[in-house]
């Protein structure tokens, strides 16, 4: 199959997967703080990530290790405690619409940091973006006055370090293959995230039940499928597409994540759902213009 057709595959798979994640992290915090959610999901993707690809980090250069690092802090590590935190306080459909601004802050950080050039219709398309989140979050404080919604930023600033980590592999990291990077990056958080459970006391007071249990099987499913397998996918697709079309898989993840928030009694008002389609429109007019 052609890198052509080989990306939509990609897209579309990653969209089932990361839509799917938002829920799993939701049942996931029902038996685990959010600390205990985002470092075991690290933990379990770097067991599974070193078991498949171990042979690769051979050919991991002394230049690389950098960008790795800094790579798998601002793409993983920050993100997956920020997420946990954010789902713990407000519903999973939001964040997942709140989360379809990484093509945004793509194009944005792209052209301010990395060089990378865009026309006026993407500049549109990112104003349009900002005024749908804007609001999205105040009419979402409105129909659910019991969740708080200063946690809708956690969100925007993970958005924030997935640009970075896209901008961040295609420029310094894309003579690595997609196993290559995805290894590197979890080698180089398994003593950070240690540290994180050590001084956040879990290894003293986390408790073995029945509830505790079926939590960490929704993190391992996250861990494997959500992140292992989809980051070296998405890897993948950043190799073989533009920054901003790998970005634009957020298209379609708030579909998937919203048809979850539903059947498990989540609400949305109309004004929501329109906001998330001119996020959506935003998002478009970005990733449309040639």
């Amino acid at each position: 199959m052609n890198h052509k057709h080989l990306r939509w595959v990609y897209l579309c798979a990653l969209s089932l997967i990361w839509g799917s994640s938002f829920i799993l992290m939701k049942r996931a915090l029902v038996g685990l703080s959010p600390i205990q959610v985002g470092a075991i999901r690290i933990l379990i993707t770097a067991a599974f990530l070193i078991l498949i690809g171990f042979n690769k980090l051979p050919s991991i250069k002394r230049r690389h290790w950098y960008y790795l690092l800094l790579n798998g802090f601002v793409g993983t590590f920050f993100p997956a405690f920020l997420f946990a935190y954010a789902i713990d306080k407000i519903d999973s459909s939001i964040a997942s619409i709140l989360n379809s601004l990484t093509p945004l802050n793509t194009l944005i950080f792209g052209a301010l940091l990395f060089g990378f050039g865009f026309k006026k219709r993407q500049l549109t398309g990112v104003f349009i973006g900002l005024i749908g989140t804007f609001i999205l979050i105040l009419k979402g404080a409105e129909v659910n006055p019991n969740q708080d919604y200063f946690y809708a930023s956690f969100i925007l600033i993970s958005s924030v370090g997935y640009a970075l980590n896209v901008n961040i592999l295609k420029k310094y990291l894309h003579d690595l293959d997609a196993l290559s990077i995805t290894v590197g990056n979890f080698v180089l958080l398994v003593v950070p995230t240690i540290i994180v459970l050590w001084f956040t006391n879990f290894f003293e007071t986390f408790e073995v039940n029945d509830t505790s249990l079926n939590a960490i099987l929704y993190v391992a499913i996250l861990a494997v499928l959500g992140t292992g397998v989809a980051k070296v996918m998405f890897n993948r697709l950043i190799q073989i597409s533009t920054p901003i079309f790998s970005s634009s898989v957020t298209y379609l993840i708030p579909i998937v994540a919203i048809a979850w928030g539903i059947l498990d009694g989540e609400k949305l008002s109309v004004i929501q759902l329109l906001s998330g389609v001119v996020i959506l429109l935003g998002v478009y007019l970005v990733n449309k213009a040639k």
